[in-house]
C-alpha cells in the first residue's frame, strides 16, 4: 500500500485552471479519472488525512503511484475529456453506469426496402430506429401485437419472408390481417413504407394526428355507407387507445423528460430513471453501483452530500453513451434528440449543473433544462422514481446478504465433508471430455469465496495421458495438475493461473 505523500505534487505546481486528472498505479495503468473547476483545490483534497477520506477514495489513493493532469479552457471541455478518458482507460475506481442486463428495444429496420419490426437486444445498428427501452420483452410483443391490427407491418425474419415469397402465400399473420403481406405483393414496397412510417410516428409519441386521421376516415366511410370499413377503422381506434392506456399519462403537458431518482448509503448508490416522452412513461432503467461521494469535512458520511456528485457522474456517463449509440446507429439529429430529452429532472443539482446543461444541449442540438422539480405532477413522479431507487437498493442488500449467507453455509459444508481445517477459499474443478478417445480436452473452472472467477477458467489439450484412441480421465486430471504446478514451481512469483495464461498454445481459454 503506497503512501500518497510519496507522489504528492510539489506545493504550487498544480494549476488553478479547469482540467482533468489521472491517477496511475505502479505499473502505469490509469486507475481513476476525474475533472475539476480548480485542479489545485480538487487534487489537494486527495492528500488530506486518510481517515477523513471516503473508503473507496482512500483505497484509490493508496493504490496509486502518481497523478497527472491536463489543463483545458472551459469546464464543458473538462466534462467531455473526462468522459472520453473514462471510456478509453476504463479505470477500475471510476463508477461505470453499465446495465446489469441488456434492455429489450422495439427495432424497425427503416433502412431496408421492406422494413420489419421486431424485439431486439444489443448494440444499435445503422438504418434502424429503436423505441424503448422496455423492462420486459413480453411488453414489446404485447404492444406490437396490438398495433399490428392498425399498422400491419412485416415482423418476420428474412428467411421466413423469402420462403413465403417463393411459396406465393402469406404466413399466418398475413391471413389474419396483422401483416400487409408485401412478400406476395398484396401491397407495394411504397405502400408498406407508409404503414411503417405511421407506426414509427405513433411509437414516437405523435399519436393525436394519426388518431384524428383514422377517425376522419371512419366518418367518411360511414357517410359513404361503407359500414364494414367504418367498423374496421373503429376497431383500429380502439386498439390504438388500448396500446396508449398501457402507457399512462404522467405529465399532462406532454413533456419529454428523464426523471432521475437516487438513494445512497455509505458504499453503494441506487440510480433509477424513468424515460417520459410525450407525457407518457416509455421506459425505465436502474443501476446499483459503488460510489465515493458524501463524506463531509469531519470524515462522516452524509447521504444528502452524496446525491449531487452521483447525479453529476450519472449524467455525464449515461447521456454521453446514449449519444454515441444514436450516432453509431445513424439516427441523426432525431436520434440524438430522442436520446437526450429537453428536460432532465434530478433530486439535487450538482456543482457543475450549468456546465452539464451546456454539454447536454450540445449533444441534443437544442437547449436542455436541468432542474429539481418542486411541485405538481413532476414532483409526484420524482417521488415515485425515488421510491423505486430506495426499493432497488433494499432488494440489492437483501440479495447480497442472502448470497453471502448461502455461500458461507456451502463452504462450511464442504469443509466438514472433506474434514478440512478451514473452509476452501479457492476451489478448482477439472473435467475431461473426448470423442472416442481422440481430441481429449480438459476444462478447469475456478471459484473464489464461492463465486465463479471466470477470468481464471482454462482449457487444456491433453498431451501425455490420452490419445491414439484411448482416454484415462484420472491420468488426464493428474496431467493438468502437474502442468499447473510445474509452471508455478519454475517461477514462484506467478500463480499457476498467471503462468499458464491460456495454458496450451493450441487451446484457448473459454468461459
Amino acid at each position: 500500500m503506497a503512501d500518497p505523500r510519496t507522489y504528492r505534487p510539489a506545493p504550487g505546481s498544480i494549476p488553478t485552471e479547469p482540467g482533468v486528472y489521472r491517477f496511475r498505479d505502479e505499473h502505469g495503468r490509469v486507475i481513476y479519472v476525474g475533472k475539476a473547476k480548480n485542479l489545485r483545490s480538487r487534487l489537494g483534497s486527495y492528500f488530506a488525512d486518510l481517515t477523513l477520506l471516503h473508503p473507496r477514495t482512500r483505497q484509490m489513493v493508496t493504490a496509486a503511484a502518481g497523478v497527472q493532469w491536463t489543463v483545458v479552457s472551459t469546464e464543458v471541455e473538462a466534462l467531455q475529456l473526462e468522459y472520453t478518458w473514462i471510456k478509453k482507460y476504463d479505470p477500475r475506481f471510476n463508477v461505470r453506469y453499465r446495465d446489469d442486463k441488456t434492455y429489450p428495444l422495439l427495432a424497425v429496420t427503416v433502412g431496408e426496402e421492406i422494413p420489419r419490426a421486431f424485439v431486439y437486444r444489443g448494440p444499435r445498428r445503422p438504418g434502424t430506429r429503436y423505441f424503448g427501452p422496455y423492462s420486459h420483452a413480453w411488453a414489446i410483443r404485447d404492444t406490437l401485437d396490438t398495433l399490428q391490427r392498425v399498422f400491419p407491418v412485416r415482423s418476420c425474419s428474412a428467411g421466413v419472408y423469402k420462403r413465403q415469397a417463393q411459396l406465393g402465400r402469406p404466413c399466418l399473420l398475413g391471413y389474419i390481417d396483422k401483416c400487409a403481406a408485401p412478400c406476395i405483393g398484396r401491397v407495394t414496397p411504397a405502400e408498406h413504407r407508409v404503414i411503417v412510417d405511421e407506426l414509427c410516428d405513433f411509437l414516437a409519441g405523435r399519436t393525436d394526428a394519426i388518431m384524428r386521421r383514422i377517425e376522419k376516415r371512419m366518418l367518411e366511410a360511414s357517410e359513404e355507407l361503407d359500414f364494414e370499413r367504418a367498423a374496421r377503422l373503429r376497431d383500429d381506434l380502439g386498439a390504438m387507445r388500448r396500446a396508449m392506456e398501457k402507457q399512462a399519462v404522467v405529465l399532462g403537458d406532454g413533456t419529454d423528460a428523464d426523471v432521475v431518482g437516487v438513494e445512497a448509503d455509505e458504499l453503494e448508490v441506487s440510480v433509477q430513471v424513468f424515460h417520459v416522452r410525450g407525457g407518457r412513461i416509455r421506459g425505465q432503467r436502474g443501476w446499483v453501483v459503488e460510489h465515493d461521494h458524501g463524506v463531509g469535512p469531519d470524515g462522516r458520511f452524509d447521504a444528502t452530500l452524496a446525491v449531487p456528485g452521483v447525479v453529476s457522474d450519472y449524467l455525464a456517463q449515461f447521456y454521453g453513451g446514449e449519444a454515441e449509440l444514436a450516432e453509431a446507429g445513424g439516427e441523426g439529429a432525431g436520434g440524438l434528440a430522442a436520446a437526450v430529452p429537453r428536460e432532465v429532472l434530478v433530486p439535487a443539482l450538482p456543482e457543475d449543473s450549468d456546465e452539464l446543461a451546456d454539454w447536454l444541449s450540445g449533444l441534443r442540438g437544442s437547449r436542455v433544462s436541468l432542474r429539481v422539480p418542486r411541485r405538481g405532477d413532476k414532483r409526484s413522479l420524482a417521488e415515485t422514481v425515488h421510491r423505486n431507487a430506495v426499493e432497488a437498493l433494499t432488494q440489492h442488500k437483501l440479495r447480497r446478504s442472502g448470497d453471502l449467507t448461502a455461500r458461507s453455509a456451502a463452504l462450511q459444508e464442504i469443509q466438514e465433508t472433506l474434514e478440512l481445517e478451514t473452509a476452501p477459499l479457492r476451489i478448482e474443478c477439472v473435467d475431461i471430455s473426448h470423442i472416442q478417445g481422440t481430441d481429449v480436452m480438459a476444462s478447469l473452472v475456478v471459484f473464489e469465496d464461492g463465486i465463479p472467477r471466470k477470468s481464471d477458467y482454462r482449457l487444456y489439450r491433453i498431451r501425455e495421458a490420452a490419445g491414439d484412441g484411448h482416454s484415462d480421465d484420472v491420468a488426464s486430471i493428474a496431467e493438468v495438475t502437474r502442468r499447473r504446478f510445474r509452471r508455478h514451481h519454475e517461477d514462484p512469483a506467478l500463480t499457476p493461473d498467471d503462468a499458464d495464461g491460456p495454458v496450451d498454445d493450441e487451446a484457448g481459454a473459454g468461459d
